[in-house]
């Protein structure tokens, strides 16, 4: 099965917060992805709680997926190894533990999976740059807008779901937002994204903006929840466990 969820943000309560809505139960077949600002990554030299909590999660039989956020320490995250996974790169963090990069499809127990990583940090003004905020790489590079339109051309356009940090500026509109100019030429990429795929996805999950709600039919924004990609018999393509 595979399971989803938002923002974790580093914090060592989220796995006891999913323990509850079962993780405890999860085998080796089951994946569990978050859409950004993971926050658990560091480096060999990076604080000791951070590589025995990673290390832990290392041994849970489950694999454990994610796409960038913005909150991210991203001189730690590249320097893991790349490698294939499920038809896409990866950045190998633990055995079971995959950084999902920028632009790439992967096909996960039949399913596809389009990821967009990246926002701007709206609170950058508290955090301090090559130690909690990484401006040059929280946002997309000329080579990210190049690999995601490549992926797409690749893929024909079709895809079953999106995974993103941030979502694209027409969505961010929807939600009563104005599009940051920090990352509007991202969002704005975002739409393009949305358009060229047209009507093929089924959901296109995201968070970033720290809700629990479906913004329109196909797009929703996730921090808590828990989401269970299983269809039913009345099309529906997931199911929500909230928290507990």
């Amino acid at each position: 099965m595979i399971y989803l969820s938002g923002d974790p943000h580093g914090e060592f309560s989220r796995f006891q917060l999913l323990f509850r809505q079962g993780e405890g139960k999860w085998t080796a077949d089951d994946i569990l992805i978050f859409t950004g600002d993971f926050g658990y990554v560091c480096g060999p030299d990076g604080p000791r709680h951070k590589r025995e909590f990673l290390d832990s999660l290392a041994a849970r039989p489950y694999t454990i997926c994610f796409c960038d956020g913005n909150h991210e320490n991203f001189a730690a995250l590249n320097s893991y190894p790349v490698a294939e996974w499920n038809g896409g790169l990866v950045h190998v963090i633990r055995p079971n533990i995959l950084h999902l990069m920028r632009g790439q499809c992967f096909t996960i127990q039949g399913k596809t999976f389009l990821t967009l990583g990246g926002a701007y940090s709206r609170d950058a003004y508290s955090r301090r740059s090559g130690v909690d905020w990484f401006p040059e790489d929280e946002i997309y590079t000329p080579e990210d807008y190049k690999t995601t339109a490549a992926t797409l051309k690749a893929i024909g356009n079709k895809v079953d779901f999106v995974l993103s940090h941030t979502c694209p500026a027409e969505i961010i509109r929807r939600m009563g937002h104005t599009p940051d100019p920090h990352d509007a030429q991202m969002t704005g990429h975002f739409d393009w994204v949305m358009y060229e795929l047209g009507d093929s996805f089924k959901q296109w999950f995201f968070g970033h903006w720290h809700l629990d709600q479906q913004i329109t039919d196909r797009f929703r924004c996730v921090w808590f929840d828990l989401i269970i990609l299983e269809e039913d018999g009345e099309g529906n393509c997931y199911t929500v466990r909230g928290p507990q």
